[in-house]
């Protein structure tokens, strides 16, 4: 048997390990990982409500001239790019934000899989520092990950709209019908290359954190060490993807309930004559009930899949490149050690 001086044996792992290691490591280190999770997902809510609050601030009287009903008929140009414009900065602000927390929490996940492989103790600021420092390269790694994924799933959009669009614009007939399937079928045969993109690739943060690759070498790092064992990679992903997901619905179901309870109770006195800050503020509790649930489930979906790619790292490098004694020795597991 090898030696489990962590929340995994020193070996090669099979699926019961893998997810039993993710468990483990929630039940051993979760106050540390959920709390930096918090802090960030915290932090992107609350740098959203700012831009929301100074973007309504900014625009309100055009607001109020377009929800107007004798005014908006009035109501120029000047009035609606403000607004567009307004919404336009949240997005991105929104975008940036929800980036850079995604970012550094898949940065802490292997922070914390360093120590609990080995059996090791860690505080919040350890794991701060360290995923900290790492997520410039993660944020390029998931870049350029979603960039490269992305281009098959333009390409298989673009073939079947084109498809349609072609056939629509004939007189019909056996062409129009033969423009589609070829669409059809060119969009089924771009869906795999994302899909294999995305699993030949999914181990690059893993490797940017434990090895202190950049982007483009981490993503080659992911690409050598998925060779071989693609189908079983994707299987396991995918399982930690529709657990996460699950977990994450019965999470938010209680919130929803009782959003949707306050909502009723303040929009009960709505009319057609409301005005739209009425309207906002009467329904601040299920804004408010909303997000605190939204933020407790995309905790969970945020840091369960990459404890499991995580955890595929280690393993691979067990498997390949005989990382067991280096894990045991670091772990002062006495010799021998397994090969």
């Amino acid at each position: 048997m090898p030696p489990k001086p962590g929340v995994i044996p020193l070996g090669p792992l099979k699926l019961g390990d893998i997810f039993n290691g993710a468990f483990s490591t929630l039940g051993r280190y979760g106050k540390q990982l959920f709390a930096v999770g918090a802090a960030l997902y915290g932090g992107a809510l609350v740098v959203v409500g700012a831009a929301v609050a100074v973007a309504y601030s900014a625009v309100s009287d055009h607001l109020d001239r377009l929800f107007d009903l004798d005014e908006r008929e009035s109501a120029a140009s000047g009035d609606v790019v403000p607004v567009v414009v307004a919404f336009g900065v949240v997005v991105l602000l929104g975008f940036l934000a929800m980036v850079i927390a995604s970012a550094v929490v898949y940065a802490a996940v292997p922070a914390v899989l360093q120590e609990a492989v080995l059996g090791r103790p860690t505080t919040f600021s350890a794991i701060w520092r360290r995923a900290w420092a790492r997520t410039p390269a993660v944020i390029g790694t998931l870049l350029l990950t979603g960039l490269i994924t992305m281009v098959p799933m333009v390409l298989a959009i673009a073939a079947l709209t084109g498809g349609i669009i072609t056939a629509v614009a004939t007189d019909g007939g056996g062409g129009a019908v033969a423009l589609i399937v070829v669409g059809a079928i060119c969009f089924l045969a771009f869906i795999p290359l994302a899909i294999w993109l995305w699993v030949r690739l999914s181990l690059a943060p893993s490797a940017a954190v434990f090895e202190n690759q950049g982007p483009v070498a981490s993503m080659r790092r992911s690409a050598l060490l998925v060779r071989g064992d693609w189908w079983r990679i994707c299987g396991m992903t995918l399982l930690a993807g529709m657990i996460a997901s699950v977990a994450g619905y019965i999470i938010q179901l209680p919130f929803s309930f009782l959003g949707m309870f306050t909502g009723a109770l303040g929009g009960a006195a709505f009319d057609e004559n409301t005005h739209p800050a009425a309207i906002i503020t009467a329904l601040g509790g299920y804004l408010v009930v909303g997000v605190l649930g939204q933020l407790v489930s995309q905790l969970i979906v945020a840091v369960f899949p990459p404890l499991v790619t995580g955890l595929l790292y280690v393993d691979r490098r067990i498997r390949t490149e005989n990382l067991a004694p280096v894990l045991a020795e670091a772990a002062a597991v006495p010799p021998p050690y397994p090969a």
